[in-house]
């Protein structure tokens, strides 16, 4: 699950890159996109441990 919400939103970002529509959002797009992956990356390793 989280790794789709990762894809989407960098998806969403590499669009608005290239479109240069959003500005902002972009930017928070990429950051939530990053929290998502560290977050899935910790609780693999929890889950590992």
């Amino acid at each position: 699950m989280l790794w789709t919400l990762l894809l989407i939103l960098l998806l969403m970002w590499a669009l608005g890159l290239g479109v240069g529509v959003g500005g902002n959002l972009i930017h928070i797009l990429l950051v939530v996109a990053l929290v998502v992956l560290v977050v899935n990356l910790l609780q693999g390793r929890r889950a590992l441990g």
